[in-house]
C-alpha cells in the first residue's frame, strides 16, 4: 500500500537524509576533541542533529568557545569532501530542481552544507536555513518555519523529512508533517519512518511513499 503525506512543499534535513556525512562529521569532531584536550567517545553522541556552536557551548568554557567553534567549523568543511549523497536523494531532487517549494534546513553552517551538497554532487535548494540564520537551533521550530514562510507556506503545508531526534522534535512544533528518514529515526517516535529516499516521488500536492520504502508507518 503506498502513503501519501499531505505537503505543498518539502523540506529536507541535510545530514543523514540528502548527504551520508557521518564518517566526515566523526573525522572532524575526533580532530576537534584531541585539539581540545576532549574525549571523543563523550563528543561524538552529542553532535548529531545539534549546531556545532550548541555543541561547542556544552564543553568548552566561554573564554574560549569562539576559538574552539572556528576550529571545528573549520575541520568540518576541510573533510566535506568525503560526503556522498544518500540513497535515493539524487533521483528526488532532480524532479524538483523546476520547482521552488522545497528548502534544505540544517544545523551547519551555509558554508558547510553548501560543500557537503556539492561534493555529493546534488543542487542547492531554492531555499537554504543554516546554522546562522536562526537564533536557537534544534529541537525549536524556528528553521523550519522560517524555510517555510520563505516559500510562501506555513509549517503545517509542508513536510519535513528528518532523520534525528532534535530534527523530528522541530519539525513536529512546527506544525508540519514529519517523515522519519533511516534507521535512527525510529528511535523516535515520528508515526512514518523510510529506509531512505528511494522511491520517493512529489506531486505538488503529497509526497508519495511507495510500501517498500517504509520501515514504519
Amino acid at each position: 500500500m503506498t502513503t501519501w503525506i499531505d505537503a505543498r512543499g518539502l523540506l529536507f534535513d541535510a545530514d543523514g537524509v540528502l548527504v551520508d556525512s557521518d564518517a566526515s562529521v566523526e573525522l572532524s569532531w575526533t580532530r576537534w576533541a584531541h585539539r581540545w584536550g576532549l574525549d571523543p567517545e563523550t563528543v561524538l553522541p552529542m553532535v548529531h542533529g545539534r549546531r556545532s556552536s550548541d555543541t561547542v557551548a556544552l564543553l568548552v568554557d566561554q573564554a574560549d568557545r569562539a576559538r574552539a567553534l572556528a576550529d571545528v567549523d573549520r575541520f568540518e568543511v576541510e573533510d566535506a569532501a568525503s560526503v556522498t549523497a544518500c540513497p535515493g536523494a539524487a533521483e528526488l531532487l532532480a524532479t524538483l530542481v523546476e520547482e521552488e517549494v522545497w528548502a534544505v534546513v540544517t544545523s551547519g553552517t551555509r558554508a558547510l552544507v553548501t560543500a557537503r551538497l556539492a561534493a555529493a554532487g546534488l543542487p542547492l535548494p531554492p531555499v537554504l536555513v543554516a546554522a546562522e540564520d536562526v537564533r536557537r537551533g534544534k529541537p525549536d521550530p524556528s528553521g523550519y518555519l522560517f524555510a517555510a514562510g520563505q516559500l510562501g507556506l506555513e509549517g503545517e503545508e509542508c513536510a519535513v523529512l528528518e532523520d534525528s531526534g532534535a530534527g523530528i522534535a522541530a519539525g513536529v512544533a512546527a506544525g508540519a508533517n514529519v517523515v522519519g528518514v533511516s534507521e535512527r529515526a525510529l528511535e523516535s517516535d515520528v508515526a512514518v519512518v523510510v529506509r531512505d529516499l528511494r522511491g520517493l516521488s512529489w506531486d505538488g500536492t503529497a509526497l508519495r511513499i511507495p510500501r517498500e520504502a517504509l520501515l514504519r508507518s
